[in-house]
Parts: structure tokens; C-alpha cells; sequence
């Protein structure tokens, strides 16, 4: 339960879920456990933490098992693979009902022989897999070998973002940030997936016609010095600043008039409902769920992968408009109320809950 999307959306499900109807615990297959854990911690939620060991642990499958036979588990929820794994075999032959959650693919995507094998044995002994996306579920089907009738899409959903305005302007003095520029932002570790790379070129080409903006980059990681060595190569030092890793980026986010997505491979991304929960327009790559997210022409822009001159477009696009940039933005935060709230997320699970409990 460290910081994360997969770990957001758990501490989301548990936070509005129905006491009434489920009481929620969390099984962890690995220590230590993170501040999300802490969070639930003071609400009452209780907690197994497992120490799984490399390899193929079977001494983790013995574990699960007297868990969920000595607390008279009605459904355990696996989010990801390698819980499914533990998860489904540690539930054969007791009552407890298996879901599987799928949460977001690599790239380049791949798998296995002996995954494509077992995955649909696996699956025979698994009530019910969810998808975070349609691009997820095809993954799935394509790489995973399970049957698509199997799998449900249900959409990541968060509580929207409040922020108070005056914290926001404090801010954007602290940064130093001009009155007339418009601000860009991300916020993603520094990964060669999420392609910043990518978006420091495309933002080269936006301030050849937009020479009064700002790129404020949140995050840190592996690839810190090329990213610090593009931004000097390009000469943006002027107009970049990177903020590091910020453990609430809230009015970071808040002071962004664009949001930007560049990876090449994703899910479904909070931050990026976050942004939308704000009411900002956004500018993402074709990849993965992204697409089911913003709405080409209508939230945002979807631009081919890997492509800067593309991506620069479509942020110039909004900036040479305020008419536009507010239509988007207004777009962004409907359908953030329509599709991606924490509520809605629940509610199908919820739902799915009782289905297979019933079924």
C-alpha cells in the first residue's frame, strides 16, 4: 500500500465502501507496508501483511489460505497478477469467491508460454476479471489468453481534488511564474514509459508560437539527468521547472492550465482524472486507456505516440483559444462526473460484489 495508482483506487473502494453490506480488510504479499496503509490504519481497517519470498513461494499460497479460512473471507479481491496467482490458488476449494483485477500493461506488452497456459486455468477457478480499460481487457485476451466474455471493464474512479485558490496563487509566485504565461504540467515518475522526453521536444516546438508558457514537471526517478540533459540541449531551462517528487501535488496540479500525458503505455491514470476533476483540458498520447479518457476534440486532444510535432499541435491548439481552452476544460470536468468519480467506481463494484456472492 505504498503510493500508486493500483493502491489509490484499493484505499478508494475501501473508503466508500457500504459498512452496512462489506467489511473491508487488506492482505498485503509484501512488506513493508506504505502510507496508504497508515491512512486506512487510523480508520479501523485491519490488515495482514505477508512477506513473500523470491521465486515461486508456496509457503505464501499456505498463508493466504488459513487467512481467508480463519476470518471467514467471503470474496478476495486480487489486484494485479502476481496476487491473482497467490490469490485463486490459495481460494481452490474453499467457499470464498475470487475477483481479478487487471490494472494496466507494460511496453512493450508481452507474456509468456507457460502464463498463456495457466491463465485459463486459473481463470476457471476466478468468479469474475475486471479490466481498468478496454485497451486493458484486449491486452488480456491477446497476451493472457483469458476468454473475453470473462472480463468487465469497470473505469478507475477518484474523489475530485478540492483545492483553495489562494494557495494555488501563492504558488505560482513561488515559482516565479509571469502572469501572462499559461502553464503546462505533468506529474509522473521520471520513467523512460511515460516518455518525457517526448513532451520536452514537443514543448520546444509550442513556444516557437506560444513564447509566454511554462512547463512545470513533477516527479523524480530514473530518469532525472536525461531529462535534465534534454531540457539543456533544447535550451528550455528558462521555461521548464522541475519541482522533484512532491508527496501532495494537488496545487501543482490546480495551477496547470493544460495537463499533459506523453507515455507511451497506460491504464488508466489518476492524476489524469485528477486533472479533469479540476476542470483542465488535457493533452495525451494514443495509449493504452487514454483514449477512453479524453475524448479527442472534445476534453482534450489524443495524439499519435511518440510523436512531438503532433503533441505540440494539439497544445497549440488550445492555447490560441481561451474560448476553447474553457469548452475543454468545462468537457473535462463533465465527464470526470459522469464516468471517473470515486462513486461511480463503487457502485459497479459494489455491485459485482453481490453478483458474485449471489452467483
Amino acid at each position: 500500500m505504498r503510493i500508486g495508482g493500483t493502491e489509490m483506487v484499493i484505499k478508494n473502494i475501501i473508503d466508500g465502501s457500504d459498512t452496512n453490506l462489506f467489511t473491508m480488510t487488506i492482505l498485503c504479499i509484501e512488506s513493508p507496508l506504505g502510507p496508504f496503509a497508515e491512512d486506512l490504519k487510523k480508520d479501523n481497517i485491519r490488515f495482514f501483511e505477508l512477506d513473500r519470498q523470491p521465486g515461486f513461494d508456496i509457503n505464501l499460497i499456505k498463508k493466504i489460505r488459513s487467512i481467508i479460512k480463519n476470518n471467514n473471507i467471503d470474496i478476495i479481491h486480487c489486484h494485479q497478477y502476481t496476487p491473482w496467482v497467490y490469490g485463486v490458488i490459495a481460494a481452490v476449494l474453499t467457499k470464498t469467491r475470487v475477483i481479478f483485477t487487471e490494472h494496466g500493461r507494460f511496453h512493450p506488452d508481452s507474456s509468456t508460454w507457460k502464463r498463456k497456459l495457466v491463465n485459463p486455468i486459473l481463470n476457471l477457478f476466478t468468479d469474475q476479471v475486471t479490466a481498468i480499460s478496454k485497451a486493458t481487457k484486449q491486452a488480456l485476451v491477446e497476451f493472457e489468453n483469458i476468454n473475453e466474455t470473462s472480463i468487465d471493464v469497470v473505469y478507475n474512479g477518484i474523489t475530485p481534488l478540492a483545492v483553495v485558490q489562494s494557495d494555488v496563487d501563492k504558488l505560482r509566485i513561488e515559482l516565479s511564474i509571469a502572469q501572462s504565461h499559461n502553464i503546462l504540467g505533468t506529474i509522473a515518475r521520471f520513467d523512460p514509459i511515460k516518455n518525457h522526453i517526448m513532451m520536452l521536444k514537443a514543448f520546444s516546438l509550442v513556444l516557437e508560437q506560444q513564447p509566454n508558457t511554462t512547463l512545470i514537471i513533477v516527479g523524480d526517478g530514473e530518469e532525472r539527468e536525461k531529462i535534465e540533459a534534454c531540457i539543456k540541449q533544447l535550451n528550455l531551462a528558462q521555461n521548464v521547472i522541475l519541482t522533484g517528487y512532491q508527496t501532495k501535488p494537488h496545487n501543482y496540479l490546480a495551477l496547470m492550465d493544460i495537463y499533459l500525458l506523453s507515455s507511451f503505455s497506460e491504464g488508466t491514470s489518476m492524476t489524469l482524472l485528477e486533472a479533469m476533476s479540476l476542470g483542465k483540458p488535457c493533452v495525451v498520447t494514443d495509449a493504452g486507456g487514454n483514449p477512453e479518457i479524453v475524448i479527442d476534440g472534445e476534453n482534450g486532444f489524443v495524439t499519435p505516440n511518440d510523436n512531438a510535432q503532433k503533441f505540440a499541435q494539439g497544445i497549440t491548439n488550445i492555447l490560441e483559444s481561451a474560448v476553447i481552452t474553457n469548452q475543454l476544460g468545462q468537457a473535462s470536468k463533465s465527464r470526470f462526473e459522469s464516468h471517473f468519480s470515486e462513486m461511480n467506481m463503487n457502485k459497479q463494484y459494489h455491485y459485482l460484489y453481490s453478483q458474485v456472492i449471489s452467483g
